[in-house]
């Protein structure tokens, strides 16, 4: 969680240091070098210990999930249940202790005498020993945080705080920051290593701006991260500022404080793209918590991951709130009546004249529209509903505070009512309630009375609706005029039909959801169907015990025996059953990136918390998303309630400042409103430009990278280009990563596109044309500005044009 730049004992590798000038009164202070593997030494004994217990509790746990599992059914569907909740119970624990191997502990904390003296050590997890003595701290508890508040300013009781730096189960190395010399002990003087043993005696006549920043630091994310639960928390940081660790924290501090709330509702984190995913996947199990489920917006929909952008022009309109009347006019244009015009237009089974013909009415005229009917030729019989009474139908439908698929019930019954009374009419029967039920029913089974009804009010899932509205140019002009979109924002919503979904149609599917709603009749009847099995299976089981004598003898229950001959399932994880439930409602959404969402996109979200309780995570300097937010303000005032609280990451840990510099030019063009973050790392190569002619790009490119690999040494280069150029570029370089899945984390080099690479980060950074990135969009400056600061050690821009003024900065060089 600290994030500065701290000098690193190494218990294998490091030279060791001169001895530290004499504190007053304390003679002189020993080596550092004998210092520093005394303190390994102790330390390992301790990570020893700590790992011992997490081996016998592992195993405990691994004992308790094999006897909950073993405890069978008897007692019916109650004891089902509970064995049901022991095996998730004990599941989570297991997989939370497996989660917590590497960099069990991390820390340690001294405490001053007049604060009780007590050593702690922090980690993941808290452990206790069989005398429920503490072991190990957890890093959210309380006890824990003066670990990462304290500062030379404000101790927070503490004389000394220590970092422990591990490789599996070894302490490779430690770090000391003493806040008070005179609080430890000769024996604790004598182990000082890092940075604390060189200049502990000279604190006083130090700047203290290293540690003025890191205090900073250590202030800001441990606001963020122990803010309270309730609330929109918005977190602005530009780039390398930590925001992404701190929410990422923050879930964890959450679900530790908030245990009771959070383990039945689960943590969603909403990230970018499937790659970001994939970099921040393992924080979270390695902090102890499981219980999170991890998506980006093209995933929210169940059965949907899209990955597929729209062009900028569809991705604004889609974006739009008015979208949500869109696709409200979409579900009232399915809802039809014979001979309307328009949303009503007549369909399969419909008529315009008087006599089924077709004549009139289908043009809506003064009287047409009551001149139309349904009209179904079935068992050689022409039954007719007029268009009346189909409205009549429609609207009383409409009225129901019901969705678009369960008001079809009514629709489907009432007018299978009408044409059976309109066969008995015609067959000269009475029509008695029991005579209409019967009829209505024999209706349904016909295919032409099926697909008549279908046709006036079709069951719809929340793909067909939307594929249907956006492939059908004539649906999509007559909805989007209904709805106030502009012909121009019709046109350029408009795709071929069997276009693969966009990340712009998922907030789309997912109104369409709420619209339409589920029938779940097949369900009822399938639970229905699935009682009388189980009833059929326990009454086979007690025949079997009782031919057996297992009966008399109360060996076993026939529940029991039923119960074992199915196999039980594993039971669901919370994130999970989270997962494959669109209605699924969080108790905390962590949304990274966030600026790039559109407005229907926080629709989406929003509905997955309703209690309104969120980390939102971005820098609106970056927002790239031509329908992203400018505010905060103007995208969740809205949802908040006067419940949005803001907090603002200054210092960047990650970027050096020679690249800074560069990147606030760039900024100062394009966001003159916003500052970048003070970098707290002023080392680092200058960044540079190469001018390369186009016909050398194919042989120079690969050497550069080359040469960044040297430079680097183990690392990580990616090579941002702008979209249009990212096949042709990728091409040049083959045994690179060429797209944003997994891959691009694993490979030494990788080429993205300046959207691809958000949130990532590497060694080395080659930004391929940054004309055509500043000129790809109205917002490709701020892709620029995304593209410079993935580095953390160097940069180079290759051009064949000039370099735009904005980069003025750079220092240049010929190829």
């Amino acid at each position: 969680m600290e994030q500065r730049q701290d000098s690193r004992a190494d218990a294998r590798s490091a030279p060791p240091r001169q001895p530290s000038p004499s504190s007053p009164g304390h003679g002189t202070a020993p080596s550092c070098g004998s210092g520093r593997a005394a303190a390994v030494r102790a330390e390992q004994d301790r990570v020893d210990r700590l790992y011992a217990r997490l081996d016998v509790l592992r195993e405990r746990a691994g004992a308790a999930l094999t006897a909950a599992f073993a405890r069978g059914g008897t007692g019916g569907y109650a004891a089902l249940m509970e064995r049901e909740a022991a095996v998730a119970e004990q599941a989570a624990r297991a997989a939370r202790l497996s989660a917590v191997e590497n960099g069990l502990c991390f820390g340690r904390i001294d405490h001053d005498p007049d604060h009780g003296g007590d050593t702690l050590y922090i980690g993941r997890i808290g452990i206790r020993d069989d005398d429920h003595e503490s072991l190990l701290v957890d890093w959210r508890a309380p006890a824990a945080r003066p670990f990462y508040s304290a500062t030379p300013v404000s101790p927070d009781g503490l004389v000394r705080r220590r970092h422990l730096h591990m490789r599996d189960r070894t302490v490779t190395g430690v770090d000391d920051e003493v806040f008070d010399l005179d609080g430890l002990s000769d024996a604790d003087r004598r182990t000082l290593v890092g940075e604390a043993a060189l200049l502990a005696g000279l604190r006083r006549g130090r700047t203290g701006r290293m540690h003025d920043i890191v205090a900073t630091i250590q202030t800001e994310q441990d606001r963020v991260i122990r803010s309270g639960l309730a609330g929109v928390l918005v977190v602005q940081g530009g780039p390398g500022t930590g925001k992404t660790v701190a929410a990422l924290h923050r879930a964890a501090y959450l679900l530790y404080t908030h245990r009771n709330v959070l383990e039945r509702r689960g943590v969603l984190v909403v990230g970018p793209n499937p790659t970001f995913l994939r970099y921040i996947g393992e924080v979270l199990p390695s902090l102890g918590e499981t219980d999170v489920v991890l998506r980006t917006v093209g995933e929210l929909f169940p059965g949907v991951a899209a990955t597929a952008q729209d062009p900028p022009e569809a991705a604004v309109v889609k974006g739009s709130l008015r979208m949500a009347a869109v696709v409200e006019a979409a579900v009232a244009d399915r809802q039809r009546v014979p001979g309307e015009p328009g949303g009503a237009k007549s369909g399969p089974g419909c008529s315009g004249g008087r006599d089924g013909s077709g004549g009139r009415g289908g043009a809506g005229g003064p009287g047409g529209a009551a001149e139309s009917a349904l009209v179904v030729e079935t068992d050689g019989m022409r039954l007719r509903v007029p268009a009346a009474v189909c409205r009549a139908i429609r609207d009383r439908a409409r009225a129901l505070p019901l969705a678009h698929n369960l008001a079809r019930k009514l629709v489907v019954n009432r007018m299978l009512e009408a044409l059976a009374r309109d066969q008995a009419r015609q067959l000269d029967r009475p029509a008695d309630d029991a005579d209409l039920r019967y009829t209505a029913q024999a209706l349904w089974q016909e295919e032409p009375v099926r697909r008549a009804i279908d046709g006036l009010w079709p069951h719809l899932t929340p793909q067909r609706l939307v594929g249907e509205l956006l492939s059908d140019r004539a649906t999509l002009e007559r909805v989007g005029a209904r709805a106030g979109l502009t012909e121009g924002e019709r046109a350029a919503l408009h795709r071929p039909a069997g276009a693969p979904w966009t990340v712009g149609d998922v907030p789309l599917l997912d109104e369409a959801a709420e619209l339409l709603g589920v029938d779940n009749s097949a369900d009822l009847a399938a639970e229905r169907a699935e009682r009388r099995r189980r009833a059929d299976e326990e009454r086979y089981a007690q025949g079997v015990l009782e031919y057996t004598g297992l009966f008399e003898d109360g060996l076993m229950a026939a529940d029991t025996l039923a119960e074992r001959q199915r196999g039980a399932a594993p039971a669901a994880t919370t994130a999970e059953r989270a997962a494959a439930d669109r209605e699924w409602t969080y108790g905390h959404v962590i949304v990274d990136e966030a600026q790039e969402l559109s407005e229907m996109a926080w629709r989406a979200v929003m509905r997955r918390v309703p209690t309104r309780s969120l980390t939102v995570v971005g820098d609106t300097a970056q927002t790239g998303s031509p329908a992203g937010a400018r505010t905060w303000s103007a995208m969740l005032g809205r949802y908040a309630g006067g419940r949005l609280h803001e907090e603002r990451l200054l210092i960047n840990y990650r970027t050096p400042a020679p690249i800074m510099a560069v990147a606030a030019d760039v900024l100062a063009e394009v966001a003159p409103e916003q500052r970048v973050p003070e970098s707290v790392r002023a080392e680092g190569d200058p960044p540079r430009a190469v001018r390369v002619a186009a016909a050398d790009l194919p042989a120079r490119l690969p050497a550069l990278v080359a040469e960044e690999l040297a430079a680097i040494g183990e690392g990580r280069v990616a090579v941002i280009v702008p979209a249009r150029r990212h096949a042709e570029v990728a091409a040049l370089l083959p045994e690179a990563a060429a797209d944003a899945g997994p891959a691009a984390l694993d490979a030494a080099v990788a080429v993205l596109t300046p959207g691809q690479s958000k949130g990532l980060e590497f060694d080395a950074v080659v930004v391929v044309d940054p004309a055509a990135v500043a000129a790809s969009s109205a917002a490709g400056g701020r892709d620029l500005y995304v593209a410079i600061t993935r580095a953390t050690r160097r940069l180079t821009v290759v051009h064949e044009d000039p370099l735009p003024p904005m980069l003025r900065r750079l220092r240049e060089e010929w190829a």
